[in-house]
C-alpha cells in the first residue's frame, strides 16, 4: 500500500462537478492499493499518517501530529500509485489490486483512521475525480507499508552476483 500524504490548509474532491468531500486543516491522502496488501498494511499506514509529527509547534518546528492539531483527512483512492513506468512509455497496472478487494481495503483504511478519532472525508471509489488542495508548506511525503530497504536489497544482489561469478 502506498500513500502520497500532503499537509493541507484545506482540500476537497469533486465528482462530475459536485463536491463529495471537503476538509479544513489536515491531510490529503492519495491511497494506492497493491496486490498482496492486507488489513495490517491499512492499519499500519492509518496509524503512521495520524501519528506522523509533521505539523508545526509554537516554535515552527515539525513536532505535532494530525491528532495533536485536531486535523482532518481527505482520503482518495488512487490506483495509479500501484502502477509501474519502468518499461516503455505506457504505465503498467499489473501491481494494482483488483477493484473489489481494493475497495474493501480502502474502506478498511478509512475506518482505521476514523477509529483513531479523526474525521475523514473521501472521494468516490473508481470515479474520475478532481482533487483540489491548498498544500501547506508544501509538505509532502510518500508512505509505504512494505518495509523495503533499497540499499540492503542492492547489497544483497551485489553479493549474490559476486558469489555466482566466483563459483
Amino acid at each position: 500500500m502506498k500513500i502520497v500524504l500532503q499537509r493541507v490548509k484545506e482540500a476537497r474532491v469533486e465528482v462530475e462537478g459536485r463536491t463529495v468531500g471537503r476538509i479544513g486543516r489536515g491531510l490529503c491522502l492519495l491511497v494506492g492499493i497493491e496486490k498482496g496488501d492486507t488489513g495490517e498494511d491499512a492499519d499500519f499506514l492509518a496509524r503512521k499518517a495520524v501519528e506522523l509529527r509533521i505539523f508545526p509547534d509554537e516554535a515552527g518546528k515539525m513536532n505535532l501530529s494530525l491528532a495533536d492539531v485536531g486535523g482532518e483527512v481527505l482520503a482518495v483512492s488512487q490506483f495509479t500509485l500501484a502502477g509501474s513506468v519502468r518499461k516503455g512509455r505506457r504505465p503498467s497496472f499489473d501491481g494494482a489490486e483488483e477493484p473489489a478487494r481494493a475497495e474493501a481495503l480502502f474502506t478498511h483504511f478509512v475506518d482505521s483512521v476514523r477509529g483513531l478519532g479523526v474525521r475523514v472525508e473521501t472521494g468516490v471509489f473508481q470515479a474520475v475525480m478532481a482533487v483540489h488542495i491548498v498544500n501547506d508548506g508544501p509538505v509532502t511525503f510518500i508512505l509505504e507499508s512494505r518495509r523495503t530497504n533499497p540499499l540492503a536489497d542492492l547489497k544483497r544482489v551485489s553479493k549474490e552476483v559476486r558469489e555466482k561469478s566466483v563459483s
